[in-house]
Parts: C-alpha cells; sequence; structure tokens
C-alpha cells in the first residue's frame, strides 16, 4: 500500500478533530479518529454545565452539517447559546456517530514518528509514513500508519499549575485533595458542599476566575452557602484592566463575568490579594492549606484552592516529530505573531490555514486549541478554517487551501463560555456588537458561564 492510501490520523474527537474528520470524508480522504476517552468530546463533557459565548450558528461547522443532513439532524435554533452538554450531545456525538467505525475511543496516543525513523534521521523521511503508537483502555496497543497526523488534542488535560514561575509550587501535588484546577460545577451537591461555608482561594485572573468568583458569591448569598468566602489571588495588581472589559466588551457575556466578579469583591463575598506569586503551598495543623508567596508573603488558611491560570499544549507524544514552534507560546512559528495575547483577542485574529500550521515535518498539523499553544484566546470558527485548509492540502488542493473561506461578523464572534442569568439571555444575536452587558445578579450556578479559555477544542476568548 502506497502513503496515499493511508488514512490521515486524527487525534481527539472533539469539536475540531470531528470538523477534521468531516472535511477529510468531504475531499474522499479516509480518517481515522483516535479519542482517548470513552465517548466523543469527553473533554467538553467535563465542562458541560458551562455556556458557550457563541451560538449555535456559530459552533457547527458547515462540512459536518452536511455530513449530519442524511442522517435527518436538525440543527437547533442558531441563536441560541448552548451549553458544552448541548454541544456534546445535540451535535459532536450525532456527528461522531455519522462518522463510524471511523472514530475508536478510548485510544490514547502515546507516540507518533515517522516509520523507521526517529527524529534525527534523513534520509528518505518524507517518504516513509507516520507510524502511530495508541494505547488502548483495555491494554492493547497497536501500530496506526497514516499519510498524514492533524493533532486536535486540545489542552484540557495540561492546565498550568499555582506556580508563580510556571512550575508547580513545592507542595502543591502534595495538597492535590484540596486543590481543583476547573470552574466547579455548584449544581451538583456534592461538588456544593465541598465549597459551602468554606474559605477559597481562587487564583488566576481571566474569565475562569471571573465566574469561579461569581459561583462563590452565588454560593455565599444562598440558604446552605452562609460563611463562603473567596480569597482572589492575582499576580498582578488592580487596574481598569482587570474585570475586563465590563460594559465595553465586545462580548457582552463575557463582560457580565468581569462585572460578576467585581460585585462580588465590592460586596465582601471575596477579597483581593495583589502582586502574590505563589511559591509553596502548606499544610495548617488543621489540614488547611497556607499560600506562601515569592515574597514570603503567608496568606491565612483556606480549605479549598482553585486554580485559574491557563492550559498548555502536551508535547510529550510528539517528541520524535520535528515541530517549528515559537519559543514562548509553544504555537506554530508562522501562527504565533498572529495569536499574541499581547496583541490580539480572539476578534482580531486573522483566519489562517495550513501554511501558518506547517511544520518542518510535512504532514503534521496541531489545530484548534492546540494550535494556540498557550495563548488563552481562541475563535472556533477559526479553528473549523484550520481544519477546512489543512484537509483541502492533504488532499493536494492548494487553490482551496490557500483560499480564506471564513467570512467573521463585524470584529469577530468569539466562541467560549457565557454568564446567564435568566433563560431569556440565552437568546442573541451573536454578534460582538450586541448592547453593552448589564450587571447580572446571580442566580443558580446552573446558569453561569465558565471559563472561556477552558474550552478544549471549542472556542475561548478567556484573557
Amino acid at each position: 500500500m502506497s502513503t496515499q492510501q493511508l488514512p490521515v490520523v486524527v487525534i481527539g474527537a472533539g469539536p475540531t478533530g470531528l470538523a477534521a474528520a468531516a472535511h477529510l470524508v468531504e475531499r474522499g480522504t479516509e480518517p481515522q479518529v483516535l479519542e482517548a476517552g470513552p465517548a466523543a468530546a469527553s473533554a467538553v463533557r467535563e465542562w458541560s454545565h458551562v455556556r458557550l459565548f457563541s451560538t449555535w450558528g456559530e459552533v457547527v461547522d458547515p462540512a459536518a452539517e452536511k455530513l449530519l443532513a442524511p442522517t435527518g439532524w436538525t440543527r437547533p435554533d442558531p441563536a441560541i447559546y448552548p451549553s458544552g452538554g448541548d454541544w456534546a450531545d445535540l451535535y459532536l456525538q450525532p456527528l461522531a456517530e455519522a462518522l463510524g467505525d471511523r472514530v475508536r475511543y478510548g485510544a490514547t496516543v502515546t507516540g507518533v514518528s515517522r516509520a523507521g525513523r526517529d527524529r534525527i534521521v534523513d534520509a528518505d523521511r518524507e517518504q516513509q509514513p507516520f507510524v502511530v503508537h495508541v494505547a488502548y483502555a483495555d491494554g492493547r496497543e497497536e501500530r496506526v500508519f497514516a499519510r498524514a497526523v492533524i493533532d486536535a488534542s486540545g489542552t484540557w488535560t495540561t492546565p498550568s499549575p499555582a506556580g508563580g514561575s510556571g512550575i508547580a509550587a513545592l507542595g502543591e501535588k502534595a495538597a492535590a485533595d484540596r486543590i481543583t484546577y476547573r470552574v466547579p460545577d455548584l449544581k451538583d451537591p456534592a461538588v456544593r458542599a465541598r465549597y459551602a461555608g468554606k474559605r477559597t482561594a481562587v487564583i488566576g485572573s481571566g474569565a475562569s476566575a471571573f465566574t469561579a468568583l461569581a459561583y462563590l458569591a452565588d454560593l455565599a448569598k444562598s440558604g446552605d452557602g452562609a460563611g463562603t468566602k473567596g480569597v482572589w489571588i492575582l499576580r498582578r495588581g488592580i487596574s481598569g484592566s482587570t474585570f475586563g472589559g465590563g460594559e465595553a466588551d465586545q462580548l457582552p457575556a463575557r463582560g457580565a463575568l468581569g462585572l460578576a466578579a467585581k460585585a462580588a469583591v465590592d460586596a465582601g463575598h471575596a477579597d483581593a490579594v495583589t502582586g502574590f506569586r505563589t511559591e509553596a503551598i502548606e499544610r495548617a495543623d488543621d489540614g488547611r492549606l497556607i499560600l506562601v508567596g515569592e515574597d514570603g508573603r503567608r496568606l491565612d488558611p483556606v480549605d479549598e484552592v482553585i486554580v485559574l491560570t491557563g492550559f498548555r499544549p502536551d508535547l510529550s507524544f510528539l517528541d520524535e516529530l520535528r515541530l517549528g514552534l515559537d519559543e514562548r507560546l509553544q504555537a506554530p512559528i508562522e501562527l504565533a505573531p498572529l495569536i499574541d495575547p499581547n496583541q490580539h483577542s480572539c476578534g482580531t485574529v486573522y483566519p489562517h490555514g495550513h501554511r501558518e500550521l506547517s511544520h518542518p515535518e510535512q504532514g503534521v498539523y496541531l489545530v484548534g486549541m492546540k494550535s494556540y499553544g498557550r495563548a488563552p484566546t481562541f475563535l472556533a470558527m477559526t479553528g473549523y478554517e484550520q481544519v477546512r485548509s489543512v484537509a483541502a492540502a492533504i488532499a493536494g488542493d492548494l487553490e482551496s487551501a490557500d483560499r480564506v473561506e471564513l467570512t467573521l461578523p463585524e470584529t469577530g464572534v468569539c466562541g467560549g463560555a457565557g454568564l446567564f442569568d435568566t433563560p431569556d439571555a440565552a437568546q442573541g444575536d451573536g454578534g460582538c456588537c450586541a448592547p453593552a452587558p448589564q450587571l447580572v445578579q446571580l442566580g443558580t450556578p446552573a446558569a453561569i458561564g465558565a471559563a472561556a479559555e477552558q474550552a478544549p477544542a471549542g472556542g475561548c476568548c478567556g484573557s
């Protein structure tokens, strides 16, 4: 069998990975999707209580919709904002089912290389197929040969640590029983009991932290949450931009997150500790945790710690490939300047395709959230455009691959999570230029959106 007759291996059955498979099928190229979890969109399901900033009209890929059409699938109201659970159940799982046995579950990719060639061997390298090592949940191992590899595995499984230097703080791993790296789902009774009446440190300064503070404030005001207190740990000081864009935010739902966080602080439900970079986490005599800063400050003990300092790509299983990554963001070199969070938000990132996503190792592409490395902003529609271009390039249609086929509304539409307090708030025009957000009265946690940067592949606008 020639290399061209081999399938394209797609790593990850999340939004971008499944869209990649749909585009490959549309072009007559056979995909093989390898998903580590037990079902499609396994990572998305872990934040099923989160509502997206984007509407249904912005989170369904066109090629995927064509693949779904013969099954009788109907896209939900395009003006509605889905939750992560909605996205997984009403779109991503049906899409995976339409792809059939092209999707394998419980399949963890442990290594990718060229057949018979480690990363230092040049001879006939580009003529060799890729070999993908897979470990299955039942203990089996397999080698899958591929003509190309599309890594859409996201960043969900590799959150950044509490340590201010980018590595785990001293004692952080030992304190794992009282630390979470996710925004908690406080509609879950067991999770709610963990934080009710407790003192909880929230480390981070983006939409995730805003949401956690809003959750805790809402809990503090509820009948079963008396005494709940947040301690907001910021590595920088408080300035005009600390709470995000607020009423000036192009995404009203995102702006509302910052306003809700500010309200939590103003109402005394959370105290802000500024300029604090965590160096160590120690146990108090009663088992609670003491955060120690690089400057020697020791904070009063807390019962729980929520670490929301972003995500980073897992590159370990790609170690035998020749990747060209930016030294700061760990994103493809040509893409990095376009997504630098110091210069861009998701609405100002230009659509891009196979050329910006290419590497010295021809035929391998990092797409979706993983392509952004450590940059926290991501746009679902841009991810779909990435894989449309990549699939066209793999099929040899460079004219289509080089053509930008994504038309954004004015200033862009950003996928991510939002803050909603009424059913009516789940409606919207989907644009970034909607009316300015109002300070919302927090209702049940189920209605509050969580961290934008936590979306593994779906779309993010976290700061």
